[in-house]
């Protein structure tokens, strides 16, 4: 008989499919390169291996025998902790408003991958706030269609969405949308490509994020992993004053 989601993610939290390690859910890319410091300080630091580009694996051991690390896509990560894959992880709070995952207790703010999740069009155009009343509808090109509806539909304006996975900078110039929905930093790639920031939606970070379910039956070892990773963000904090 086939095991239900809710049965699958209760075995997992305990540990059992993966031989009772901790798995910690890390995200490929620049986070994994900014929380690579603070990792150090948890005593959890990944094996070389996991830092480095060349290693095809996916799955690491760390400084501690009983936690293994995944590395996965940012947007995977949540999915891995909600679904009990991995009992811990590390995603940026973009990706907690993408998801609402209920199955998912965000205790941490880390402080690094600071952002935000902004809307731009074509640098050309005017913006006037009050013209947005008008509208009815608008195309918008995102990765981010459920934030993006949100967002529009808090104006009153029903948002068709171009759903990319990148290079959202083309679909202005191309017409395939009048606006775009991104994360931010900078704005030097929406410069780049003749387009300008007009609104911001929400300040980004990267989260500690916990499995609940995890967090009700492991909950020495959950507690003693977020107790690791404060001293170590306390830790950085300090040195950084």
């Amino acid at each position: 008989m086939n095991q239900s989601f809710s049965d699958r993610q209760t075995a997992n939290a305990l540990g059992s499919g993966h031989d009772g390690q901790m798995v910690l859910a890390l995200p490929k890319g620049r986070i994994l390169k900014a929380v690579t410091p603070l990792m150090a300080g948890t005593g959890m630091a990944p094996s070389a291996d996991c830092l480095g580009d060349s290693s095809r694996k996916l799955r690491f051991s760390t400084e501690d025998p009983g936690v293994d690390i995944v590395r996965v896509r940012s947007f995977d990560v949540a999915t891995f902790v909600a679904a009990g894959g991995a009992q811990v992880g590390i995603c940026g709070s973009d990706v907690l408003m993408e998801f609402d995952y209920p199955e998912i207790y965000a205790p941490l703010d880390l402080g690094i991958g600071a952002c935000r999740i902004a809307v731009a069009q074509p640098a050309h155009l005017p913006h006037d706030p009050q013209e947005w009343a008008s509208w009815s509808e608008v195309r918008v090109a995102t990765k981010y269609p459920a934030i993006t509806r949100r967002f529009f539909a808090a104006r009153g304006i029903n948002a068709t969405i171009v759903h990319l996975h990148g290079a959202m900078e083309l679909a202005p110039m191309l017409g395939l949308s009048r606006l775009i929905v991104d994360l931010v930093d900078t704005g030097s790639t929406l410069r780049a490509n003749g387009l300008k920031e007009v609104e911001t939606i929400a300040q980004v970070s990267s989260r500690l994020i916990i499995n609940r379910t995890a967090l009700k039956t492991r909950p020495d070892q959950i507690d003693g992993i977020l107790s690791r990773f404060r001293t170590a963000l306390a830790g950085t904090t300090t040195a950084a004053e």
